[in-house]
């Protein structure tokens, strides 16, 4: 046999070798990674790069632990860097963090979407100078994700963990879904914290799915299997455009699920209801993609279609801590207009907001700094915007939820809104509170709050906020959705006052 032959059965066998990965037998309750990449790409439209990295090294690794290249999603390109845990457990050496730089390099240069199916241990301690320090390493990874953040979608299923410096990776994508019992994100393990803090901790309390979902907000859908989240990824890319230049692709519209609105709104503004019931009577039937659903569930957040239109969801949620803005909920808003800004989606706020939480515990927390961020990231936002006042809209979180005077394109409200500083007994309560405790009698002291109380209704009566153009339009609950579609068709024209990308997607 020649050299040349000798050559090519070398090429042969180490791409035999790379295709093959590591044992997956390993690992049997995980889909192997290229299986992952055949669910999420379109058949046999994945054009892979660098399989055969470090193929000609000592200790060779098929294709050094991570797959990239470029795949299409019903017909759109995207770029995919998937981790394969059973080699190295996925960690990242030199050549692991050249190709994906290289991918996202070219997501960059092509302004293609990027889907990370992420299942790494982090950096690669054996070879400590290929991944950590220089210019092409774990940090020049960061660098190129923070450059395309809101330049381009960038969607995150978490299969394995996300160790160390590495958990980083999903942090800077616009979503994260995780697989329970296999997904975790931890800058240092139990060992490791139990070492420097002598906390003692398992890795699902410190770092798993539920975890991140529920608690600390890095994760945003928690999923039973690999499939289900890739799945979850492709459905999210639909409502997205490809880049910051364009707007989301239009679908065939759809009916509602429900038109039944008799009494779904209580008029009692303490009467707990589920607002996502009111999203259902509005938007294009089984379209509802709501985004971090199990964390900060007094604000819920969520894109849809309006009449085929993509749009974005942020209303506050009655039934869980009366919708009241707390730090969470106000940094969950802050993140998903962010995201809706970036990539050209209209936003709908639907009101029913006692104001943001006050006490001695949200203000240590930083109250004012995070509704400062949640207001500023509503009031910066280019999109077309849309108020629509359910029920009461109190204080500031009538501000923070896109007050008249941070240019909505129109205020409107259903006949159970009122809008004012607070509610008419409150008012009441602070205003006349000296005298009121001076009234001995009970039933004067009944009469005199009733009368302040008729008073400050009249003062905050929706018939004066339409008469002084505070609200555009009182409707009906049943012509809602039809009165938002045609104020929809009107800004159909919008464009973005620049052509640059506007900000990058703030992680929360």
């Amino acid at each position: 046999m020649g050299a040349d032959e000798r050559g090519v059965d070398e090429v042969v066998d180490a791409t035999a070798t790379a295709l093959a990965g590591g044992d997956p037998a390993r690992w049997p309750d995980k889909l192997p990674v290229r299986d992952r990449i055949a669910v999420l790409v379109d058949p046999g439209s994945f054009v892979e790069d660098g399989l055969l990295a470090t193929a000609a090294r000592d200790g060779a690794l098929p294709a050094d632990g991570v797959i990239t290249g470029v795949g299409r999603i019903e017909g759109r390109p995207v770029a995919v860097i998937a981790h394969d845990f059973t080699v190295k457990a996925g960690s990242w050496g030199e050549l692991t963090c050249e190709k994906q730089i290289r991918i996202l390099e070219r997501a960059d240069r092509d302004l293609l979407p990027v889907v990370y199916l992420v299942d790494s241990a982090g950096g690669r301690l054996t070879d400590q100078m290929g991944f950590f320090p220089g210019r092409r390493g774990a940090s020049a990874i960061f660098q190129l994700q923070v450059k395309l953040s809101g330049r381009v979608p960038q969607l995150c299923c978490l299969h394995g963990p996300s160790a160390a410096g590495g958990a980083y990776m999903p942090a800077f994508c616009d979503w994260v879904g995780m697989v329970e019992g296999n997904a975790s994100m931890y800058l240092a393990s139990p060992r490791v914290a139990e070492k420097v803090t002598g906390e003692r901790t398992t890795l699902e309390e410190m770092g798993g799915a539920l975890m991140h979902a529920e608690v600390s907000g890095c994760g945003d859908e928690v999923f039973d299997e690999d499939w289900q989240a890739i799945a979850a990824a492709r459905l999210l890319l639909s409502y997205l455009p490809d880049d910051f230049r364009s707007a989301p692709a239009r679908a065939t519209s759809r009916e509602p699920e429900r038109d039944d609105w008799d009494g779904l709104v209580p008029v009692d503004p303490n009467t707990a209801y589920d607002v996502r019931d009111v999203v259902d009577r509005l938007v294009d039937a089984g379209t509802f993609f709501e985004i971090k659903a199990r964390w900060a569930q007094e604000m819920v957040t969520g894109l849809a279609r309006l009449d085929g239109r993509v749009v974005g969801i942020v209303a506050n949620q009655p039934m869980v801590r009366s919708g009241a803005i707390f730090v969470d909920s106000a940094d969950k808003a802050t993140r998903f207009m962010s995201l809706c800004d970036a990539f050209n989606v209209p936003l709908v706020f639907l009101q029913d907001v006692p104001g943001f939480m006050v006490g001695v515990e949200v203000e240590r927390a930083g109250i004012i700094r995070h509704g400062a961020k949640m207001i500023t990231a509503m009031a910066s936002a280019e999109v077309p915007k849309y108020s629509v006042v359910l029920r009461k809209a109190y204080a500031a979180g009538f501000y923070a939820m896109c007050a008249p005077g941070f240019e909505p394109r129109a205020t409107l409200a259903l006949p159970t809104a009122t809008i004012g500083p607070m509610g008419a007994q409150a008012s009441v309560n602070a205003v006349y509170a000296n005298k009121i405790a001076a009234i001995g009698d009970d039933d004067e002291r009944a009469a005199f709050v009733a009368a302040r109380t008729a008073e400050q209704q009249a003062d905050i009566n929706l018939l004066r906020m339409a008469s002084e153009l505070v609200v555009d339009a009182v409707v009906e609950p049943a012509r809602l959705r039809a009165e938002l579609v045609a104020r929809m068709v009107d800004a159909d024209r919008w464009t973005r006052s620049t052509g640059r990308r506007h900000h990058p997607i703030s992680p929360v």
